[in-house]
């Protein structure tokens, strides 16, 4: 079984030892199938995919209380749900997990056009880059700017809602969303390093703003309104 994940750990490992005591974890799900006989959203997770997000959640910092969100697909919920089971079986706490519809494709105008552009466009990184500098057809997609703008939003507005002094938002999403993030808001440019399973970025407050991170390079502050 592949080792997915750790990068996300040793991220949490960095943020909580600056000092940071509420994280927001926007992730990608675990491993899951690819049956192209499935619509894409349809794939649910392997069983390597279900045996590494419990044990990603086992190995989450047991001082802070855990609450999950994820986007609709199973393989989403799947993976917030195992990820609070392991961490729960590690002796952590944790509150529940639900659907958030702004964790799936809610930039995707038409996703039946979208997938077609992203075939044409040579697989999901050209697409990215193509959307990101506004090359996207306009009625398949959200401009990218407001997509992160509007994502980021609902994600700080996590950080004003604590349920305990110590805790951890897990927001399960998608590698777009992901990719979406980390070049709009991170100026990371998605023909960079992969986002794999369970990679992730990571929302917090610290110096007096609010500040965005992955395990590639430096955090960034953000500004929103």
């Amino acid at each position: 079984m592949e080792n997915y994940g750790e990068a996300t750990l040793d991220l949490l490992d960095r943020v909580t030892g600056a000092g940071a005591r509420h994280l927001v974890v926007l992730m990608r799900h675990s491993a899951r199938e690819f049956a192209p006989d499935r619509h894409d959203l349809a794939n649910p997770l392997t069983e390597a995919g279900r045996q590494r997000a419990r044990h990603v959640g086992e190995r989450l910092p047991k001082d802070m209380t855990v609450r999950a969100y994820a986007s609709p697909p199973e393989r989403c919920m799947e993976t917030a749900a195992l990820v609070l089971e392991g961490h729960r079986q590690g002796g952590g706490a944790a509150t529940r997990h639900r659907p958030l519809e702004a964790l799936g494709v809610f930039y995707a105008l038409d996703q039946m056009k979208m997938w077609k552009s992203m075939s044409e466009a040579g697989g999901l990184v050209p697409f990215m880059g193509a959307w990101v500098r506004g090359e996207a057809p306009q009625d398949a997609m959200m401009p990218a700017p407001t997509a992160a703008r509007l994502l980021a939003g609902v994600l700080a507005e996590k950080l004003r809602q604590p349920v305990a002094e110590r805790q951890i938002d897990l927001c399960v999403s998608h590698d777009m969303t992901l990719y979406l993030l980390r070049e709009v808001l991170l100026g990371e440019p998605a023909h960079g390093p992969e986002v794999g399973f369970m990679d992730a970025l990571v929302l917090y407050e610290g110096d007096g703003g609010l500040w965005l991170t992955s395990h590639h390079g430096e955090a960034r502050r953000l500004e929103i309104a």
